[in-house]
Order: structure tokens, then sequence, then C-alpha cells
């Protein structure tokens, strides 16, 4: 039987807010056959909650709206199918928007959604958001029946891809290996141009401009779950090695990678570079999913008020102390005192500076409560009323706030045998999507045996950041820090250097919390679990980088002893 021809599968989007070009540069840069969108985060999840609070009907990322206005007829002319998850929480509501839109502009185009994901009626009082990730098969039965226009809710971001992979190819729910090459696929395409370049840790290294408009990323999927990422010719951006390899580690774990359709194992992941822009992925194994689905509780959880305080010149210890006090006591004087108060200092301040601003540092105050009121007005007037009375230069960086709310995200695990998945197809029929026969128990996977260590050799105290790269990201209140390096020298180091303790002396902040250590040998890397460093998850912002976007950069320029041997020349860290 002679092979079909891979699918060429295109990214959109990587979140609710991406570039708003990038729909229609996909569609004209290049051939495709389908594009996908992820607009849904966890946070995105609670955005949408809130809006739909206030505007009832509401619940989907109504930029997808604006960006198909202009796209549609491109996709119609070029047989591309489109799949997002931008219906959040209401994607019938945008499915229907989608059909009047084509109506308004006369495009001949069926549209489907995908539901079932809502997990309301069964969450607890207080919710304001539930909702099971969903995997591909859905996507896969309106794709089949002849959809052109997919709409989904709540999916796994890898589902975009192995949906389509799957009607495109007639794999069924048992072909764990093909489907978890198409989750690997996924998983680099789903942030858009973090494939392509996009916060790359090694930027530098290339000419400048080159990354300046990155473009989006593609794979070309083959019929036995093997892909080659890319882009289309002549966009910004570079796929390379590292570029993929630092999307495969962010927002991941250990070497199993569980999701409804398939557990990847990112542990046989290959990777090669097949060509300028082009990184084949190869070689990945799948495993039965298990029995439960990932799902995801967002509510309020209180309301929050932050003053910043700036600091110029000398004693700025000093200075900080001062207004502590001063604004301490007035918190305790309160008829109420906040249940929570946060103080940093960021020492942002140079000595003998030639600006005002590079002579200054922020005191940062932070206060949350279920209450409005007591983070509110009685903490704005507190700081307010110092201005006078408190440390010379005193200013603040804003204007105080009356008090914002803030989220929590809980995440959680159900029965997937409880969770209707169904396929709404574009003439109306509604299809039961029944979960797969087989699971697996999840368990993570023995650590497998480390490279011999380098031979000693002459050291030079510098950031760990000139030999290895770093991505990180969060999942909940747990964050996680893929570390990687690019030769297999540097690996025989790293692997027996950068270990749990040494991690946790490097970023003190994580020293009193959980970290564990998952090893990558394929991909060069390790791969750090923090539990508990986000708290309550990215919307209660509960630390100064709520997202752990920064934290593998701040363990990059940490310094540490490294083998000279390994330290590039200088001419080779020029671009």
């Amino acid at each position: 039987m002679t092979p079909r021809p891979p699918l060429r599968i295109g990214n959109a989007s990587g979140f609710y807010g991406d570039r708003f070009d990038a729909l229609r540069e996909m569609l004209t840069g290049g051939p495709l056959d389908v594009l996908t969108g992820d607009y849904l985060a966890e946070l995105t999840m609670l955005i949408l909650g809130r809006d739909r609070l206030k505007h009832p009907g509401g619940g989907y990322a109504r930029t997808f709206l604006a960006q198909l206005e202009e796209g549609l007829g491109l996709a119609h002319e070029r047989g591309v199918r489109i799949v997002t998850n931008a219906g959040g929480l209401d994607p019938a509501g945008l499915a229907d928007a989608v059909r009047e839109l084509a109506d308004r502009l006369g495009i001949p185009v069926r549209v489907a959604h995908v539901e079932g994901d809502d997990l309301a009626a069964q969450a607890p009082a207080g919710t304001l958001t539930a909702h099971a990730y969903l995997g591909g098969h859905g996507i896969a039965t309106c794709l089949r029946e002849g959809a052109d226009i997919v709409v989904t809710g709540r999916v796994t971001d890898a589902a975009l891809v192995t949906g389509p992979a799957a009607a495109h190819f007639g794999w069924g729910p048992r072909e764990y290996d093909r489907l978890a090459g198409a989750v690997v696929a996924g998983h680099v395409l789903e942030c858009g141009a973090q494939a392509t370049g996009g916060n790359y840790a090694f930027f530098a290294e290339h000419p400048p401009g080159l990354l300046t408009h990155p473009g989006f990323p593609l794979a070309e999927l083959h019929e036995d779950g093997s892909s080659v990422i890319t882009k289309h010719d002549g966009t910004g951006g570079v796929v390379d090695l590292g570029t993929v390899t630092a999307q495969l580690l962010y927002e991941t774990a250990g070497a199993r990678y569980a999701g409804p359709d398939v557990t990847a194992r990112l542990d046989t992941v290959r990777l090669a570079q097949e060509g300028p822009d082009r990184v084949r992925i190869e070689g990945v194994r799948g495993e039965a999913p298990p029995a439960t689905l990932k799902a995801g509780l967002t509510r309020l959880g209180g309301f929050r008020n932050e003053v910043a305080f700036v600091l110029t010149g000398l004693d700025i210890e000093a200075k900080a102390a001062l207004v502590r006090a001063q604004m301490e006591a007035a918190l305790d004087a309160a008829p109420s005192r906040p249940a929570e108060v946060r103080w940093e200092l960021a020492r942002t301040d140079h000595p003998d500076a030639p600006t005002e601003e590079t002579a200054s540092a922020l005191l940062r105050l932070v206060a949350r409560d279920k209450d409005q009121a007591v983070v509110g007005r009685s903490l704005s007037g507190a700081a307010v009323e110092s201005a006078l009375a408190s440390y010379p230069g005193f200013q603040l960086l804003a204007p105080p706030g009356k008090g914002e709310p803030y989220g929590v995200f809980e995440a959680l695990h159900v029965d997937r045998d409880a969770v209707k998945h169904l396929a709404v197809l574009h003439d109306g029929r509604r299809v039961l999507v029944p979960p797969g026969h087989d699971t697996r128990v999840l368990a993570d996977v023995p650590e497998p045996p480390l490279p011999d260590p380098p031979p000693p050799g002459p050291t030079r105290r510098v950031p760990l950041g000139l030999v290895a790269g770093a991505r990180s990201g969060d999942k909940g209140g747990d964050a996680n820090v893929g570390v990687w390096v690019r030769t297999d020298a540097a690996w025989r180091w790293l692997a027996h250097t950068l270990t749990v303790g040494r991690f946790r002396a490097l970023l003190p902040e994580t020293a009193e919390l959980t970290v564990v250590r998952h090893v990558l040998p394929n991909l060069r890397a390790l791969n750090f679990v923090v539990e508990g460093l986000l708290g309550e998850g990215v919307a209660a912002r509960h630390r100064f980088d709520p997202q752990a976007k920064g934290l593998g950069e701040w363990l990059r320029a940490r310094h540490l002893e490294i083998p000279e041997a390994l330290l590039p020349t200088p001419e080779e860290a020029r671009p």
C-alpha cells in the first residue's frame, strides 16, 4: 500500500492574545492542510469565566472571530481546514458565531464543534469554571464527517494535532506509537513561535534581526507518527535542535507525558537536524493512557492590592525599613489586617548612577484578603498618607488601586468514563466519542543510567548559561525548569553536576520545596519540577514571576565551577 502523503499542519496562536496577523501569515506563507490555534491556558479559563459573569453568553476567544474575518476566505480558497480550542467555555456559541460570519461573507463552510468537557454540574459551590481535558478523537470525528472548521472547548494542547492526524491517516485509538508521535509534534507546535526561536535561551548567538519577527511553526506529520518541524520559507526565526528541544521540555515533567489519547514516552524521542529550519522527530513510543482525565477548576480567591515604593540614592535598606515599619503599624491599627502581607525589596539601584531611575530600587508590598475593603482604600490610604512623613525622596511607582480580584486554579483528575465526549457535526448530528478500551496506571520511569563523569580538569566559575539552555513554565502551583546541553561532553558534566541539591543551592527560593529531577538522555536534558513554588497558580500572582517564565533564565545566570574544556571560545560566542 502506498503511504499517504504527509499532513502539513501549522499553528497560528499559542495563547489568547498572540500575534493577530499570524493566522493570515500562515495561510498566505505556504502550503498547509490544517491550521490550528491554541487560545486556552489555565489563566485564560479564569479570564473567560469572569468575562462570562459580566457578559452572559460570552466565554469564548473573540479574537479568533476577528482573525477569521480576514482569513476565512483564504482558508476556503486554499482548502485549509481550521481546528481551534478558541471555543473556551462555549464552543457551541463560537461555532454559531463562525457560521454567522461565514454567511455574512458568503463563504460556504461546514462548522462542527466538540463539547462535553464542562464539569460545572459536578463542581463544588463557588467554582467559576470546571473543565476536563479532552483528547483528539472528537476532533477526528468532526473532520472525518467533512467539517472545514472544528471548534473545541478545553482539550489538551496536543489534541489539536492528534485529532487531524488520526482523521487524515485513519489511525485507530490503539495505535499508540503513532498517536504519541503526533502528541510530541503537537507539543512542539502548541506555543507558536517558541518553536521558531521565540523565548530561546541562545538567541544572542543568532544574527541581529533573525528573531525580530519569527514565523510560526508547522509540522510535516507522517503516517508512522514521525514528523519534521519547520516553518514557511522566507519567514523569520529559526528551527533547530535547540529550539525544538527547548519546547519539548516546556511545561512537562517526567518521561511519561500522559494525555487522554495516549501516554507519550519523552525518553524515546529522537531529534535530528534534517536541513536548514528542518528538525526530524522520530522513534516516539506510546502507551495506553491513564484511566483518568486531567481537569482544571478555577474560582475567585479574594482580592489583591500592591503598592510599589521607589527608593532612590543612599541608605536603601534603611529607607525600606522605615516605610515598612510605618506601613506595618498602619495595618495593625486598621479595623482588619489583611490575611496575607508580603514585602519584597528589588535592588535595581546602581552606585553613582548616571540617571535617577538607575539610582532607584523598588520596595513592593502585596496584600491579599477575602474582603476587598481590607486591601483597598485602607491600604492605599496608609501609603498615600505617608508621602510627607516617611523616607527622603518618597514616591510611588503608580497610584495605589482599590484592590483587584485574583483567581485560584486547582488541578485534579476525574474518571474518564464520567465525561461525555461529544462531536457535534456540521449537520447537527451529535456523536458520542467513546473512551479507548485500554488504560495503564501512570508510574515514573526508572531513572536511566548516567553517562560516565567527565575527566578532571581545570574549571572556571562562570554562569551556567554559557553551556546550558533552559526553559521554564507553570503547571498549576508547580513550576518546571528544563535544562539541556548541546554536546555529549557537556551532558556528561551536567548529568552529574546539576543534582537536586545543587539546583536548590542555585535557586534559594526552592530550598524548602519538593524538587524532583527527571533525566532525559536522548535530549541531553534534565527536567526539574518544583512543587508549590507558584502557590495557587498563575491567577493568584503568588510571586514576582507568577508563571515561572524567567525561572530558567535565573538558573542560567547563576555561577558555578564549569570545566574550561566546555566553555565557548570568544569566536564561538559571537553571532
